[in-house]
């Protein structure tokens, strides 16, 4: 008869993954740094070679910048966003930082006619570009259209999210003069009012088209 053994086969163990073979391995698959379309990382390839991409930072760096139609230089970390750089160092405190991470758009700027979260944009991103804030709507003392009528119908409560407001609906009317109550939703859908005035700010935009 043949025996059978009751001893268990002992099956050989698995070597820990250390953090540096992880890192190692990880890094290959991701094919290196992430690049940044400023040059702040550069970026290198599979193959290993890396682009000519200009790396800047750790420290502060001078930049020139267009705002409201005015140039400026100014010297920012660049890990300073543009909410940032607006507020502190223009002192254009008009665009305003609610959530600080791009849910509530109150920091709404245009860059190149685009309405885009200044809270999500690093300033040196838009270096060469056109900013435009709600300090640079109004033309010779007189209020921009849209302005104008968020005042006439009311669209403001506590005011916080109301310069972002204004900046997405003037983006619409830029790109599209006559806009319907659709437009003017989906234009504004990511803007986030507390107070629940949005209504009126429909009403306001339509006003300003009509204007």
């Amino acid at each position: 008869m043949k025996k059978t053994s009751d001893a268990k086969k002992t099956e050989p163990q698995k070597k820990p993954v250390s953090r540096r073979s992880f890192l190692k391995g990880a890094g290959v698959t991701t094919a290196g740094t992430v690049a940044l379309g400023t040059g702040l990382l550069s970026f290198t390839s599979p193959d290993g070679k890396a682009d000519k991409t200009t790396v800047l930072g750790p420290d502060e760096v001078s930049m020139t910048i267009n705002v409201n139609g005015k140039d400026y230089t100014v010297i920012v970390e660049p890990r300073t966003t543009l909410a940032e750089m607006l507020r502190e160092e223009l002192h254009l405190t008009g665009t305003k930082v609610g959530c600080d991470r791009g849910a509530c758009s109150a920091c709404t700027v245009l860059l190149d006619d685009k309405p885009i979260c200044s809270c999500l944009t690093l300033a040196l991103d838009v270096e060469g570009k056109s900013v435009l804030t709600v300090e640079g709507l109004a033309e010779n003392g007189k209020l921009h259209p849209v302005q104008e009528a968020f005042i006439e119908h009311d669209a403001t409560m506590c005011g916080f999210c109301t310069p972002g407001m204004v900046m997405s609906c003037t983006a619409l009317l830029k790109r599209n003069p006559d806009p319907t109550l659709d437009d003017i939703k989906e234009a504004t859908s990511g803007n986030f009012c507390r107070c629940g005035t949005h209504p009126k700010v429909f009403e306001a935009a339509l006003a300003a088209a009509r204007k």
